[in-house]
C-alpha cells in the first residue's frame, strides 16, 4: 500500500460519508455524555487541520490536529476505513501528525479515547508511539468511558 496523505478541505463526498461514518458508530457505542467525536462541521472550525490518506486515489483514513495553546495540540478524528483495517493506515496517520506537531514548534500532543474494548486496538497503538496516561486536559472532565493520553514531543 502507498498512500498519500494530504489536507483535506472536507468538502468532498468521501471525507463526509467515512466522517459521517465515523460519528454514528460513536454514537452507537458511547453514552452521549463520553461522546467527543467531531463532526463534518466542527472539524472546519478555525485551529483544526484535516488530513486524509489515500490509497491508489481511494479514501482509506483521516486524522485531525486540533491546536489547543502554542505549547500543545489534541489529535481529533482519527478513523481508518472499514476496507483499510490492519494495513498500517492509522500508524501512518499518526506519524504524520507528530511530525507535524513537532513541525509547528507544539511540546505536548493529547488526544482522548474510548475506555471500552471497541477501543483497545487504539490503545494499543497510542501505547506502542510512547503516549502515558494522563489527567483530562482541554475542558474533559473524568469519565470512566474516557482514557486520555499524551505524547511530549
Amino acid at each position: 500500500m502507498t498512500l498519500h496523505i494530504t489536507v483535506d478541505d472536507l468538502t468532498g463526498p468521501a471525507i463526509a460519508a467515512l466522517l459521517r461514518e465515523h460519528v454514528d458508530q460513536m454514537r452507537a457505542i458511547t453514552p452521549p455524555e463520553s461522546k467527543h467525536a467531531l463532526d463534518l462541521d466542527s472539524l472546519r472550525a478555525p485551529g483544526i487541520t484535516v488530513w486524509t490518506a489515500h490509497d491508489d486515489g481511494n479514501l482509506v483514513g483521516c486524522a485531525a490536529l486540533k491546536h489547543l495553546d502554542p505549547a500543545g495540540a489534541e489529535i481529533k478524528s482519527m478513523r481508518t476505513a472499514t476496507t483499510a483495517q490492519r494495513r498500517g493506515v492509522a500508524a501512518a496517520l499518526l506519524t504524520h501528525l507528530i511530525t507535524e506537531a513537532r513541525h509547528r514548534g507544539y511540546q505536548h500532543l493529547y488526544l482522548e479515547t474510548g475506555a471500552g474494548d471497541f477501543f483497545h486496538p487504539a490503545r494499543t497503538l497510542y501505547r506502542r508511539f510512547g503516549f502515558q496516561p494522563c489527567p483530562p486536559f482541554a475542558g474533559y472532565r473524568p469519565d470512566p468511558n474516557s482514557v486520555h493520553l499524551s505524547l511530549t514531543l
